[in-house]
């Protein structure tokens, strides 16, 4: 017990013998809302070289790093070092995922005819690497196909290895599974008399079921998941994830992020299958990138912006390759992709890959209705912010405070001093329009429950601006 508006929390009423005590409160020494930095997630396959056993959590901070602990051209390893090129002060995590059992490899070939007539160079791009080999006069196809085999040897961040036989040069990708389908393979020749026929990677069968590393870190807190994969089972799977872990009693929110170079057509159907607000999909068209390096790279990107209601219109998706003029989305394109629950990335000036608008793959609601309560992306993490912010400052105004007619008022008081000060960032607006409908009522059914209804009023993003020139003469 202690008077009207003091309580104490170790000096009891009962005291007899005489003194002067005091004692030390912190529950009102915090009056500032709560910081937002990032963290994200990669989560992608390893190989048997790695040094990190599968299934568990690992920061990571360098290409180098992430080569040693998931071997040396995985899918994880060039997650992590896309993420690291797109944002070098991302707080990055890497889970390591085993190949399927029943998975099968993909393979890519180039066959080779010669012999070279002058000397000259050869390249092959294996994804967005180069590979380079000099060619002499009378080599011929077998010498050029074993030249790249030795060259591929030496460049252990590939994602495939490489075996020359008769002049064919078979590649094979080092992660077994269909994430290997999506290598690309080009070349540039500059020996007369050398060519090159390519036989696209193919035949890979079976990626990993993700749900076990999802169950490792349920637990764990981290605001973005980047998925090496882009397939329905996987980020399926990582939509589930994402619901159970950011729900009212979970209270650990967060978001997914997955990346492709695919068609309009693919890539749309993806989105209405997954219909999620928490799962954004970056979109690359003719991108010779890996799905897990886009998807790595957006996250990273996402996670530079602390500003849960910030656009990220025109950030820059550095690493990124620049795709050919044709393969670039017009704006028709641009439109039907973002009607449809997709992120076009596009070339800006200086050739620099950027995002054009993030929004979430959530298009309808449960009954089919068109929805775009979710449509952008800042709108989740905005909600996320303003929980987080509010859930703090209730956890250490009244850790444990006794339930009478005087506390509604004061749980009241504080949640609109928070909705003020998130309204000072720009984060939310109009809570003195709104704080009537801000309600603290005890529970009808439940005597120790408290309930509260908190209007938050997003900030929008200004993404257009229409005007009209008028002509006067």
């Amino acid at each position: 017990m202690a008077s009207a508006n003091i309580s104490f929390d170790t000096i009891p009423s009962s005291l007899r013998k005489p003194g002067k005590y005091f004692e030390f409160n912190t529950k009102l020494a915090v009056r500032t809302l709560p910081t937002n930095a990032q963290t994200v997630l990669i989560l992608g396959q390893r190989l048997a070289m790695g040094t990190v056993a599968a299934l568990t959590p690992t920061q990571v901070f360098s290409g180098d790093e992430a080569a040693l602990y998931f071997g040396a051209g995985s899918l994880a390893h060039r997650a992590a070092l896309a993420a690291i090129t797109a944002n070098k002060y991302v707080a990055l995590t890497v889970i390591g995922i085993d190949d399927a059992a029943a998975a099968v490899v993909a393979t890519g070939k180039a066959t080779f005819t010669g012999p070279a007539t002058a000397d000259g160079a050869y390249a092959l791009l294996i994804g967005k690497d180069r590979v380079d080999i000099a060619v002499s006069s009378g080599a011929a196809a077998a010498d050029v196909a074993q030249q790249f085999a030795d060259a591929i040897a030496q460049q252990p961040a590939l994602p495939v290895t490489a075996a020359a036989a008769a002049g064919v040069l078979t590649l094979t990708a080092k992660n077994k599974g269909a994430a290997g389908n999506a290598i690309a393979l080009s070349q540039l020749g500059q020996t007369a008399g050398v060519s090159a026929v390519l036989t696209a990677f193919s035949g890979g069968l079976n990626d990993p079921d993700i749900s076990l590393a999802l169950a490792a870190v349920f637990g764990a807190q981290y605001n973005i998941y980047s998925s090496s994969w882009t397939a329905q089972p996987q980020l399926t799977a990582l939509r589930t994830h994402l619901d159970s872990i950011s729900s009212a009693l979970e209270q650990r929110p967060a978001i997914g992020v997955a990346g492709t170079g695919g068609t309009l057509a693919t890539t749309t159907t993806l989105a209405g299958q997954l219909d999620s607000g928490r799962i954004t999909i970056g979109w690359h068209p003719g991108s010779i990138s890996l799905p897990a390096e886009i998807a790595a790279a957006y996250a990273a990107v996402i996670a530079s912006e602390e500003d849960p209601a910030r656009p990220l219109n025109t950030l820059a998706l550095t690493g990124l390759d620049v795709t050919p003029v044709p393969s670039r989305p017009g704006r028709t394109e641009q439109e039907s992709v973002l009607y449809n629950g997709v992120t076009p990335f596009e070339i800006g000036p200086g050739d620099v890959v950027q995002i054009v608008r993030s929004i979430s793959t959530y298009t309808k609601d449960a009954q089919g209705i068109d929805d775009p309560a979710l449509l952008d992306l800042t709108t989740i993490r905005t909600l996320d912010y303003v929980r987080k912010a509010c859930l703090q400052r209730i956890a250490l105004r009244f850790p444990r405070d006794k339930l009478s007619t005087r506390t509604p008022p004061k749980v009241r008081s504080e949640l609109l001093d928070v909705l003020k000060k998130i309204e000072d960032l720009e984060i939310i607006e109009n809570v003195d329009d709104n704080k009537a409908m801000l309600i603290c009522e005890r529970d009808e059914q439940n005597v120790n429950q408290l309930n509260g209804a908190i209007p938050a009023d997003v900030v929008n993003g200004l993404h257009i601006f229409a005007g009209r020139i008028d002509l006067l003469l």
